[in-house]
């Protein structure tokens, strides 16, 4: 818990002093935190996993690739190569100045075996600290980590193995026992060092995850059937995930969910989803209060987002708040994309949510509405911590078919308040607006009904 307490010192920013923050300077901020954005950079020295004993097409390489990363962490660090062909891992854990590079026609085929991501690491699970198994790419408290290249990492995920863990209606190996033992864990503020999951718990782990890590980037690559969400910076800073191609499409396959971090970049990416194509998070329930780590300064420009619940979501773990979202000149289309920009949260789970900011983008078809504000998610007033939605402004926003513009719900003791949407335009509208205790106005906008 270290890093944590020196985290909190750097950040100096508790969850009191949040929910009084004032409105900020909206999108004058962004080329200050772009400044403060930058990719980590390695030495020019290359370490091939085959020279470490790789084969491709042969064994498990897990040793391999272990030994070739210890070998450029000693030396000072450099890319650990996975040159064209496929080999077969388990777990593999990064170390500062290292960068796992991935050269074009290169695969790293992921175990679908569990025990390959044990013993069990400091995690979150769907926002909630615990040891649980290891991401399929995992680091903890380093600097200057990166994934990157134009090679495809493939998790093997499917309906035989991982995604089974969700939990179907009769199975008899998912999460439903572990995932409500590790809530009342958390709701009954049981130690984390208590909170040991693993082998027979069906508690799926993430695909890519830095772990208080700081100067972390993932760039190019290709990520399909991650057996839950694929990119997971949380508790970091200083993040760039740029040009990733995600395509994975099992239950809660978010494509990048940044938690609890601070400054963060994610550009030129493209989101084909089963779930939240990005997702900001800070958290669950008290969780999220104790820990008090809230996501900031957060850029999202120039991606591509297909099917999936929402383009960008902020929740629905999001107790420990969030501020400063700036979304601009994206694409957004799919019979299947639920809206462009939704924000989610309860009473259990709280939360400041402010100054979210989206401009020109561009949205072909959305499956339910352009904005969605959701605070009857699950628990819905049941709780003692009502969220707070504040500033949320949609500028250019122009969409060629929508059921409804707005399908925002809130509750008498929440609070939901400046939400504008300006000079945009919204075609082929079926349905009327849903407005539940919440104050939203559209400025200078069109409409224009189905035929």
């Amino acid at each position: 818990m270290k890093l944590t307490i020196i985290a909190t010192a750097v950040w100096a920013l508790s969850f009191q002093a949040f929910s009084a923050v004032a409105e900020d300077a909206g999108w004058d901020q962004v080329p200050g935190i772009l400044k403060r954005i930058a990719p980590p950079t390695f030495p020019a020295h290359n370490y091939v996993i085959t020279d470490f004993g790789a084969q491709a097409g042969g064994p498990d390489c897990t040793t391999a690739i272990a030994a070739a990363i210890d070998d450029c962490a000693k030396k000072g660090g450099g890319h650990v190569v996975i040159p064209a062909g496929e080999f077969h891992t388990g777990a593999i854990h990064l170390k500062s100045n290292v960068d796992l590079h991935l050269e074009k026609d290169a695969t790293l085929l992921f175990s679908a075996d569990p025990k390959a991501y044990l013993p069990a690491v400091f995690t979150r699970f769907e926002g909630i600290e615990c040891y649980n198994y290891s991401p399929l790419i995992y680091a903890y408290g380093e600097k200057n980590v990166a994934v990157s290249g134009e090679g495809t990492l493939d998790g093997q995920s499917d309906a035989t193995t991982w995604l089974k863990w969700k939990g179907q209606k009769g199975g008899t190996q998912n999460q439903n026992v572990a995932r409500k033992r590790l809530d009342d864990m958390n709701n009954n503020d049981v130690p984390v060092d208590q909170r040991r999951f693993g082998d027979g718990d069906y508690l799926r782990p993430n695909f890519i995850q830095f772990n208080h890590c700081q100067n972390v980037m993932v760039e190019g690559v290709h990520i399909r059937r991650s057996p839950m969400w694929e990119i997971h910076p949380l508790l970091c800073t200083n993040v760039v995930v740029r040009g990733v191609d995600i395509m994975s499409h099992g239950a809660n396959n978010d494509g990048c969910d940044p938690e609890s971090c601070r400054d963060v970049l994610i550009e030129k990416c493209t989101f084909d989803t089963g779930d939240d194509c990005i997702a900001i998070k800070s958290g669950r329930n008290d969780d999220g209060r104790r820990v008090g780590m809230p996501s900031v300064n957060l850029i999202v420009r120039d991606c591509t987002m297909r099917d999936g619940h929402a383009g960008t979501a902020i929740g629905s773990e999001i107790s420990g708040s969030c501020s400063n979202v700036f979304v601009e000149n994206c694409e957004m289309s799919s019979p299947n994309l639920v809206c462009a920009l939704r924000l989610k949260s309860n009473a259990m789970r709280g939360g400041v949510l402010q100054n979210i900011y989206m401009r020109n983008c561009n949205v072909g078809l959305v499956k339910d509405s352009v904005l969605q504000i959701d605070f009857l998610y699950e628990e819905g007033p049941r709780g003692k911590y009502d969220p707070i939605a504040r500033n949320v402004v949609m500028d250019h926003i122009t969409v060629a078919q929508t059921p409804r513009v707005l399908n925002v719900r809130g509750f008498p003791a929440a609070s939901i308040t400046g939400v504008r949407i300006l000079n945009s335009t919204f075609k082929q509208i079926k349905n009327p607006d849903v407005v539940l205790n919440a104050d939203v106005k559209l400025v200078d906008c069109t409409t224009e009904k189905a035929e």
